[in-house]
């Protein structure tokens, strides 16, 4: 097992923090401490192009979606007739945090009507919610969307209702069957339980996760021994073991069960979870295959985008249990192509299903296990409506996490990207760290220190693994720092000090299916660029707009890479374009970033499905003439070839 050893300090025990802090509450016996602890909602704040990026949610689907789809508009959540299951606590899930990173007041009036009818749906025995509701699952999710609301709001009605439910499922026989969504995503309910735990040392919460691990689907030992190896070719047998979302979320459960038991064996099998999705059915940009089940290694095998941002959320508790880079690094990687690579740059459209090669997007039969021929459309509500209502998460959740509390009173930057943080630290004096960066897109980041008084505290930073010749400079003094780890600055900090982490960040390349190349730089994957031909197909609401659309190519996409064997950089120009004013960084039209190849085309290389055929076994060979090819970042991408067969040496 990995395990990435900070400093001795880390040692201390939890009680630590709270002397450091009210704020931040870590685990109390007998639950095992964590390296990390999570502050809570509002104390990292988005800047630059990173708030940008959540004010185009705002304006788009996440700020008006409950104005006009009748899913959460009509939701039985905020107290109407409609759907009483998960997609208002989807929804909120989402809305949440982004009206509070953003301290917008038209998205807090708009919470605050949700959560009044919530709060006030508390039965006598605990019971809560829309009152034709009577699965447990959808209150799973609704209790991660109080929790967040009550650290963000302070509302004292939280911690009571969350008190009386556990109650309830303490006391009441086990009901989580393998074959019911609320039997195999139960452990989800285990983060409300241990944060409840946490604040108030309420016993109940910790005998429900008891009976929930003992009467649940075991995915601790489904990841030690990982039966799903090929493309799901029966979606009846074992649905929900192979079901795409339920692996996001369960990725984090072996872990969450470590917490509880203190069995490190449990804690291995959430590293097995990545190590056998990666092997069987892993994708570019930290994503796996579910289209709707386990696909295998095709790159024209499709990723829900529930799973991209449950996948998110699952590898966010486990950098705050583990303190393993490795799973920042691929935090970042989800966050900065697999998520903006399945929506529009405005935030009005999504995909249910993103191919890493996706050549055609429009409404027809491709091979998905278990997808509809319109899974890879753009738009409202393509195949299914769960992703409509999951998505919101994506951005404000991992924005809230960028900045972590460390066990040793100190701030730990889990993942970069241009923020504040402000927090208690050493003995409880407030800071604020203004982190300066146009990360990924940039090799240079500035933590800037605010405070009203000189204080000792630590600072931990993480050395991405693909970093090269990582060096962190304070005062005029510079060190090197290994790849991989993160490296903690304890220092007796003032007023305007700055701490700079530099690194070098050249292209790379990483093979893949049918011995083909992808391209990377820094934690972005790169994509050919093909022009995009949009075709409105039906129109939802005239005042966001919202609309349904199909994509055509107007360039061609079948081309194999001309690469240096020895050394593939050396076939690849990078050329700095730098974040527009105008334009969200994710948009096709100015790429921050745009790296140059040559290659040539492939006419043999055409349309099967609907989608690009099976990508050619490198090395290839071509008579066609030679073409210099643009690949940009992949989240700026809607049509993209991610995954190259590679050109036979002369």
């Amino acid at each position: 097992m990995k395990f990435i050893a900070l400093t001795a300090a880390l040692l201390l025990s939890a009680s630590a923090v709270m002397a450091a802090s009210t704020d931040v509450y870590p685990n109390q016996p007998p639950l095992k401490d964590e390296v990390f602890a999570d502050l809570p909602l509002g104390a990292v704040k988005p800047a630059g192009w990173l708030r940008a990026q959540l004010q185009t949610a705002a304006d788009g689907l996440t700020g008006h979606l409950d104005e006009f789809w009748p899913s959460v508009r009509d939701s039985a959540w905020r107290g109407k007739d409609g759907d009483a299951w998960e997609r208002g606590p989807y929804y909120l899930d989402g809305l949440v945090p982004l009206a509070y990173l953003l301290d917008d007041s038209r998205l807090i009036a708009k919470v605050e009507g949700w959560m009044n009818v919530i709060l006030e749906s508390g039965q006598d025995n605990g019971w809560f919610g829309p009152a034709k509701n009577n699965d447990r699952w959808p209150l799973a999710p609704a209790m991660k969307a109080l929790i967040q609301y009550q650290e963000a709001s302070g509302d004292e009605r939280v911690i009571p209702l969350l008190t009386h439910y556990f109650r309830y499922m303490a006391s009441q026989p086990p009901d989580w069957p393998d074959s019911e969504w609320r039997g195999v995503r139960a452990r989800e309910n285990l983060i409300a339980a241990y944060w409840l735990y946490n604040r108030t040392g309420e016993t109940a919460a910790l005998d429900a996760a008891r009976s929930i691990l003992a009467n649940s689907f075991n995915w601790t030992n489904n990841y030690l021994n990982f039966p799903f190896k090929t493309y799901t070719t029966d979606c009846r047998a074992n649905y929900h073991q192979t079901h795409g979302v339920n692996n996001g979320m369960a990725i984090k459960y072996p872990a969450l069960e470590y917490l509880l038991t203190g069995d490190e064996t449990a804690l291995k099998a959430s590293y097995a979870a990545l190590e056998n999705l990666d092997r069987y059915h892993g994708q570019v940009g930290g994503r796996f295959s579910c289209d709707e089940h386990l696909a295998g290694l095709a790159p024209t095998q499709g990723t829900e985008l529930c799973t991209v941002v449950e996948s998110m959320f699952s590898l966010e508790n486990l950098i705050r249990i583990t303190g393993d880079a490795a799973f920042s690094d691929r935090l970042e990687s989800l966050a900065y192509n697999a998520l903006p690579g399945t929506t529009t740059a405005d935030f009005r459209a999504h995909q249910y299903d993103q191919q890493a090669n996706q050549v055609l997007c429009t409404v027809a039969k491709r091979n998905w296990t278990d997808n509809g021929d319109a899974s890879n459309i753009f738009g409202l509500e393509p195949h299914f409506g769960c992703c409509t209502a999951n998505m919101h998460q994506g951005w404000p959740k991992f924005v809230s996490h960028l900045w972590m509390a460390s066990r040793d009173g100190g701030l730990a930057a889990a993942a970069y990207g241009p923020s504040r943080v402000t927090a208690k630290v050493g003995r409880g004096v407030v800071v604020s760290i203004d982190e300066t960066t146009s990360y990924p897109f940039d090799d240079r980041i500035t933590f800037t220190i605010h405070t009203s008084e000189p204080v000792a505290f630590p600072l931990t930073l993480r050395i991405p693994g693909w970093a090269q010749k990582a060096s962190i400079s304070i005062a005029g003094t510079a060190f090197q720092a290994r790849p991989g780890q993160f490296v903690t600055l304890s220092r007796n900090w003032r007023d305007g000090e700055q701490a700079v982490l530099t690194f070098q960040t050249p292209a790379r390349v990483e093979r893949r299916y049918n011995d083909a190349a992808t391209i990377l730089r820094g934690p972005l994957v790169f994509s050919l660029r093909i022009g995009e031909r949009f075709k409105e197909i039906a129109r939802h609401d005239d005042k966001l707009p919202s609309a349904d659309y199909e994509i055509y190519p107007t360039t061609d996409w079948n081309y194999a890479l001309q690469l240096d064997a020895d050394h593939p950089e050396n076939s690849i120009e990078t050329e700095i374009q730098g974040i527009s004013d105008e334009k969200p960084p994710f948009s096709d039209d100015w790429p921050p970033i745009v790296l140059k190849v040559k290659g040539r085309q492939l006419p043999g290389w055409t349309l099967e499905q609907n989608s690009a055929g099976e990508t050619p076994r490198s090395p290839v060979v071509s008579d066609r003439p030679p073409v210099e090819l643009e690949l940009v970042p992949y989240g700026s991408t809607r049509l993209r070839i991610s995954e190259f067969p590679i050109l036979k040496s002369d």
